[in-house]
């Protein structure tokens, strides 16, 4: 077993973990955070996505201990002081969540790219989510909510 510290949405943990976890099951599993989903296991899907030190990554790759002295946020940070994060706000409004289960990933992609360019183009959204798979809504809903949010 080997100790894991990490900022996790704000708050510092530290956890016993095995040394072979990953950062997905970690959070799942050890930390009750189950909002970021596990598909498909590969890093190809996306529903996986959380910041690690502010960038996407997808968490089923990620061995847990390369979070060690960092920063993690999954999207159950997003939320603050009871108060839904804009972009949250804005996938509810435009109607971009149908099954839910890309809606954390997407969302985590989503933040990351606002983060670094709060005004991004149409075709930078696209290519922000690229790595996020959904299966229900075409994009369509899931872009224009993403605008929306950056232009509040």
């Amino acid at each position: 077993m080997e100790n894991l510290t990490m900022r996790l949405n704000g708050e510092e943990v530290s956890i016993q973990i095995r040394a072979d976890a990953l950062l997905l099951d970690v959070l799942r599993d050890q930390l009750g955070l189950m909002g970021t989903k596990e598909a498909c296991g590969q890093g190809e899907c996306g529903a996986c996505t959380v910041l690690l030190d502010g960038q996407p990554v997808t968490s089923c790759l990620v061995p847990a201990l390369k979070a060690q002295g960092r920063e993690v946020l999954t999207v159950e940070g997003l939320a603050s002081g009871g108060e839904l994060h804009p972009l949250q706000k804005a996938f509810i409004e435009h109607g971009a969540v149908q099954c839910g289960y890309c809606t954390p990933g997407m969302l985590m992609s989503a933040k990351a790219l606002l983060d670094r360019n709060p005004h991004p183009t149409e075709e930078e959204v696209k290519e922000a989510i690229s790595g996020n798979i959904c299966r229900c809504t075409g994009y369509v809903k899931i872009v224009e909510a993403i605008k929306a949010a950056a232009a509040d």
